[in-house]
């Protein structure tokens, strides 16, 4: 008798079809998120490369602006050799600054107009050191002129030479400032000073004549240290009193410290020597 094994009947269809349903909807879930995910790192790789690239521009730009107030600086300091110059053709000038204590040159104040104030400028200090030699350049700026402006005067280049310790130590105490007699500084118009005269603390010319008109006493308000302008000079951060005191060489001023000239003694009549 012959034995017939059973037949093992087929799947049905409807959990064929299932199956078959089953993996093509995972099939498309995967490419979408595939279609998706694409784009997505696409649009990071770009943001990453647009932050990337605006951080090198604002570093250039940093670049671009220290190089260009490290260029100011650098011209103000020459353009303070020539005011220097012209002062010297000046009867008596060159006494007065072979015995001064500090010079403070600013080679263009601004356009002056009729009444009280002026449009101030960048300027250059320089202070003898206590061996009498000159030290290194500070940047200050100027604010108005505190006297009456004759009309229709330009500004043009003016200096104030600094006679004694007081008024040195404007500059090396306060950052924000006034040479004026409301300071307790007497600030004598060169143009106006009696041949020989010692009178005051500052001595102020002006490469116009008639900025400081007939006034007998002038004042400048508002000076401030220029920190940019310094720390660009000379590559580092540095304080009004640590760049009046520094001692480090600095070829870049030697044409100035040049036409100031240096006095036989450390020190003149007028005030203490040293102030370190």
């Amino acid at each position: 008798m012959m034995h017939v094994m059973p037949r093992t009947p087929p799947p049905p269809r409807t959990g064929r079809r299932r199956s078959v349903l089953r993996h093509a909807l995972l099939g498309a879930a995967a490419l979408l998120m595939l279609a998706f995910a694409v784009p997505a790192a696409t649009a990071q790789d770009s943001h990453a490369s647009r932050s990337a690239a605006a951080g090198q521009a604002a570093h250039g730009t940093d670049n671009d602006a220290a190089t260009r107030r490290q260029q100011a600086a650098v011209r103000h300091v020459s353009d303070a050799v020539g005011v220097v110059h012209t002062m010297s053709n000046e009867t008596g000038m060159p006494a007065l600054l072979g015995r001064a204590r500090g010079v403070f040159i600013v080679p263009t104040y601004g356009r002056a107009a009729l009444g009280v104030g002026g449009a101030g400028g960048a300027g250059v200090l320089m202070v003898r050191q206590a061996d009498g030699a000159w030290g290194n350049p500070v940047f200050f700026d100027t604010g108005g002129l505190s006297i009456g402006l004759q009309a229709g005067v330009e500004g043009g280049p003016i200096a104030l030479v600094l006679l004694n310790q007081k008024a040195v130590d404007s500059f090396r105490n306060r950052n924000n400032f006034s040479l004026s007699a409301d300071a307790g500084l007497t600030v004598v118009n060169f143009a106006r000073m009696a041949q020989g005269s010692t009178a005051g603390d500052v001595v102020a010319w002006s490469g116009s004549k008639g900025l400081f008109g007939n006034a007998a006493t002038v004042g400048i308000n508002d000076v401030r240290y220029n920190q940019r302008l310094t720390e660009a000079y000379y590559g580092k951060p540095m304080t009004a009193l640590q760049a009046i005191d520094s001692k480090e060489s600095n070829a870049q001023a030697d044409a100035l410290r040049k036409v100031l000239g240096s006095p036989p003694t450390p020190a003149g009549s007028g005030g203490k020597s040293g102030g370190r």
